[in-house]
């Protein structure tokens, strides 16, 4: 599968992302002609190359009225607010599910603006200069995506840096209140790298695209980009996106959440797991144990990933009577997912392929047998049979 993973050891920005992602791309000239075509009101943007570290990067530029966000000549000025953002989205020269996908970037950056300030989202108001910058940011890098098309985008756990960051409103702790409100869910980590790494720009876009939060999987590479951000530190200061394909081989860290029950019947514990499943687990099964006092027990496992575990955790003490939680972090080796559908002469049947390791595996969707067995007065083996003949 067409992979696409975004290491983030130095942070994420929205300019740092777009200039990766424009080094992966194809057609540079023509698709810079695309960007410029799409209509961001009072805006110019460019790549250029620079060197962070001995090492050949992309800088992106976004200039707003010919001046760029952060620089010693840009002032804020008017105000707008979430409508008028999504009525520019809109008006952009770009397919409706690019738009969509844009708009539902920056709907994630104002609700974690409303929620740090406690207001309402409509309520929410950008500084002009700063929003169009973002929307650039934004709108661009959902283009590059899409113009990309990865099957999967894998982000590495995020180096959001340290100490405090000076806004608007004062000097705050790093993350600001916007970005930690952004990364809930998602895992990131501070370092002794001093500044503001992650901005609430970039981390929307991780979370908009992403498909999973992991180490870099195992995959076969075609290309990297690399996306520098302004400052220099010692370490090198950019976003990498390596493009490739997994082939189906993967490794990703699950969470393994384990209780010890003796107090609850074999009804509650039923409904409980089933809510279990509902707050995001993977998997959840209970074995019997013996407890202290040869008291005999039930042991609740429940698997999920990174960005469930809160849920999780939540809905285990809520419907389970055990007041503590074991945490164990555990890699996993996976095969590569997909669903097809298999046409019968009495009807569809779903089947879930998994390949990879030099293997590939078939299980036909249960629910789909059962209801062709039934319409048909045949048994689950019989459809199963038939299934398949037509899948060969």
């Amino acid at each position: 599968m067409k992979t696409l993973f975004i290491e983030c050891n130095m942070g994420i920005a929205g300019d740092m992302l777009m200039a990766a992602l424009w080094e992966l791309v194809e057609d540079k000239n023509k698709t810079l002609d695309e960007i410029h075509s799409m209509g961001l009101p009072d805006t110019e943007i460019h790549f250029e190359e620079k060197i962070t570290c001995g090492i050949h990067c992309t800088k992106a530029h976004v200039a707003i009225g010919g001046v760029e966000e952060g620089s010693d000549h840009h002032h804020h000025h008017s105000h707008r607010n979430l409508s008028d953002v999504r009525s520019i989205i809109d008006s952009l020269n770009l397919s409706a599910s690019v738009k969509e996908k844009a708009k539902s970037v920056y709907d994630i950056v104002a609700q974690a603006e409303a929620k740090a300030h406690n207001t309402d989202v409509t309520m929410v108001h950008f500084h002009e200069v700063g929003m169009l910058d973002a929307i650039a940011d934004i709108a661009v890098c959902a283009f590059l995506m899409d113009k990309l098309n990865p099957g999967k985008i894998i982000v590495s756990p995020i180096n959001v840096g340290s100490g405090n960051v000076k806004c608007a409103h004062g000097i705050l702790p790093v993350p600001a209140p916007a970005a930690a409100e952004i990364l809930r869910g998602i895992p990131f980590h501070k370092s002794d790298i001093k500044g503001e790494l992650c901005t609430p720009t970039g981390a929307a876009l991780v979370k908009a695209f992403a498909t999973g939060f992991s180490d870099m999987p195992v995959m076969t590479m075609d290309k990297i980009g690399y996306g520098a951000g302004d400052k220099e530190f010692e370490q090198a200061n950019c976003v990498r996106a390596f493009l490739g394909d997994d082939a189906g081989i993967g490794r990703d860290e699950i969470s393994e959440l384990v209780c010890n029950i003796d107090d609850m019947t074999a009804e509650e514990i039923g409904y409980a797991c089933e809510k279990i499943f509902d707050a995001g687990a993977l998997d959840v099964f209970i074995q019997p144990v013996n407890m202290k006092k040869s008291r005999p027990g039930n042991l609740l496992t429940a698997l999920c990933k990174e960005e469930n575990k809160q849920k999780v955790i939540e809905s285990i003490f809520k419907h389970t009577s055990t007041i503590g939680i074991r945490e164990h972090i555990c890699g996993r080796y996976i095969l590569d997912r997909k669903t097809e559908k298999i046409n019968t002469p009495f009807g569809a049947v779903r089947v879930k392929v998994a390949s990879g390791y030099s293997t590939k595996k078939y299980k036909y969707e249960y629910e789909d047998l059962k209801r062709l067995a039934q319409d048909h007065d045949m048994s689950i083996a019989q459809v199963k049979n038939i299934a398949d003949k037509c899948r060969k």
